[in-house]
């Protein structure tokens, strides 16, 4: 294997391994809060007008202190065959969100993602959630009830009524927000009505219970556009947008508004601890409701939504609010004139195919395998090119070498001279990487595919059951292979790869190609066993070729020789 096949596999590598992490979209922090958009730059997306979290305006005084009627607090149990929620009277806040996604998957931890319900912010004053009454102490959805409703009621102390109907659906982890606000004061309020999703900055020291279980980032889509940050980098966001979110890798927690004048709401929160030495640093988004006059018997009303589930392509998309960009394929970068290269392009359709596997197969493993199949037949001819290249260089090296020795003092002559070499013979030097380059997008986007397929995790492939505490053998494809069973394999499928490949540059060079398949070995370890399995039958598929490729090379070789006796 020659220095430009070992470069374009050390690019490859690269690639798969630290691309994320260096192109990762980050929305800067918007310090500025202007009301209108100034016109954006071509191949720039134009930012939504942000401003810092909004006061409600102080020309409406606030009425005099009325105590809000005391409410006993009640929980109520919502079970529907996705997910297992508690909704509490404080606010309506969530203690417990458990997802029945592959597995028990408790969303809401302590200390981790957290619910504050419905609260009520006045200028110049704390905000504070509702203590409200539950229609319910138990909505259960099955076969027979695809929906249910949930009814909170109640009272702040200045006379604002609070009343939300919750809607959960049997088959969807959307639930549908329908909120009212009624002014029961001998005069006008101003309030702002909150209702929010909290994540603490600094990831918790327990360890999760499942992948994805604590966010990482805060997501929002305003303007048409999708924009990230850190929880560290929380910024003051509040304007127009279609959804705002926290999200891991897998998981979204998001806030969809679907009536006028609700904004999103972003900025980091301090709360207090008892059992800790410092206040905890919280990143905080939600939806917001400004009521500026609110008069007397006068009502508002609007509607919302949220999604607390897994991030499943197909599912986000049929809400048809572009919750699917949530999910970040990556993208290679192009000049800013002409934006970006998303991988979603390529991504998706092979999501689309996997699952579609998947509905015949029933096993992700094997859906893998036929993807990894339908990739290789594609590029079969690109590799038939390859080869032939790298045969055609391999015949040519004993020459090259020997322009080497007589034009070494003349690196011109010898660059002339090879070039006329390879015109002779009609050998193109790069025909053996370009098609390996063309390739790279289309690995690339099948490591993303399977990096952000949520449906792969705790899906087994070859599960034997466990033993002393370790999975036998591949029971999560989303995790890494517990016995080392499948890299060891890929590291052997690359060694014999490496061996059968023509030998065209300096034969030392060729030996230090051969620590690659262990470099690999190593690299792959702690890789989802969903993408070595993809990469490993890759390996034994390209042998199999290369096998076929020289069995026929070796026909035609003799076919003249076997006419030569027949004559």
């Amino acid at each position: 294997m020659d220095k430009r096949t070992t470069l374009a596999l050390l690019l490859m590598a690269a690639l798969l391994m630290i691309y994320p992490a260096i192109f990762m979209r980050q929305e800067s922090v918007q310090k500025s809060a202007p009301k209108t958009e100034a016109p954006a730059s071509p191949g720039k997306a134009p930012e939504p007008a942000a401003s810092a979290t909004p006061a409600a305006p102080a020309v409406v005084a606030s009425p005099p202190v009325k105590e809000a009627p005391a409410v006993p607090e009640r929980t109520a149990v919502v079970e529907t065959p996705l997910y297992r929620a508690v909704v509490a009277s404080s606010g309506g806040q969530s203690p417990s969100w458990e997802l029945r996604y592959r597995g028990q998957k408790p969303m809401v931890a302590r200390g981790a993602l957290t619910s504050k319900g419905l609260i009520v912010a006045r200028p110049g004053q704390p905000a504070r959630p509702i203590a409200l009454t539950l229609s319910s102490e138990k909505v259960a959805l099955g076969p027979g009830t695809p929906s249910g409703e949930l009814v909170l009621t109640g009272e702040d102390g200045y006379g604002l009524r609070v009343t939300e109907t919750r809607r959960f659906h049997v088959d969807s982890y959307v639930v549908d927000h329908h909120i009212k606000v009624e002014n029961r004061h001998a005069m006008a309020q101003s309030a702002d009505v909150l209702m929010t999703w909290t994540a603490p900055v600094e990831p918790p020291k327990e360890p999760e219970r499942f992948q994805g279980q604590y966010p990482t980032r805060i997501v929002r889509m305003a303007g048409g556009y999708v924009h990230r940050e850190v929880l560290a980098k929380t910024a003051e966001f509040s304007g127009q947008g279609q959804w705002i979110g926290l999200e891991s890798e897998w998981y979204l927690t998001a806030l969809i508004p679907r009536s006028p004048g609700i904004q999103l709401s972003e900025t980091k929160v301090t709360e207090a601890k008892a059992d800790a030495p410092k206040p905890l640093e919280l990143s905080q988004v939600g939806l917001r409701v400004a009521l500026a006059s609110l008069k007397p018997g006068q009502s508002w009303e609007g509607q919302a939504q949220s999604y607390i589930g897994p991030k499943e392509y197909s599912r986000l998309k049929a809400l048809g609010i572009g919750l699917e960009k949530s999910i970040y394929f990556g993208g290679f970068p192009l000049p800013m004139e002409y934006g970006g290269l998303p991988m979603e392009w390529l991504a998706v359709p092979i999501l689309w195919l996997m699952h579609r596997f998947y509905e015949y197969t029933y096993n992700y493993g094997i859906a893998i395998i036929l993807l990894t199949v339908i990739t290789k037949v594609l590029f079969f001819p690109l590799t038939i090119k390859s080869m032939t290249s790298m045969r055609a260089m391999q015949a040519l090296q004993p020459q090259i070498n020997s322009l080497r020795s007589k034009y070494k003092s003349d690196p011109q002559r010898l660059q002339r001279e090879t070039m006329a070499l390879y015109r002779a013979h009609k050998v193109n030097p790069l025909g053996g990487c370009l098609p390996m380059v063309v390739q790279i997008p289309i690995f690339y986007a099948l490591y993303v595919a399977l990096s952000v397929s949520v449906e792969i995790q705790n899906a087994p492939f070859i599960c034997f059951g466990r033993a002393f505490g370790v999975d036998l053998w591949i029971c999560d494809l989303a995790a890494q292979d517990p016995t080392y069973i499948l890299p060891i394999l890929m590291g052997v499928s690359m060694f014999i790869q490496q061996k059968m490949t023509p030998v065209m540059g300096d034969p030392r060079q060729a030996k230090m190609m051969l620590f690659m398949p262990v470099i690999f070995t190593f690299m792959f370890l702690n890789l989802p066993a969903g993408l070595v399995l993809y990469w490993t039958l890759s390996n034994v598929l390209q042998i199999a070729q290369q096998k076929y490729m020289e069995r026929m090379s070796s026909k035609a070789e003799k076919a003249p020789v076997r006419a030569a006796k027949k004559a």
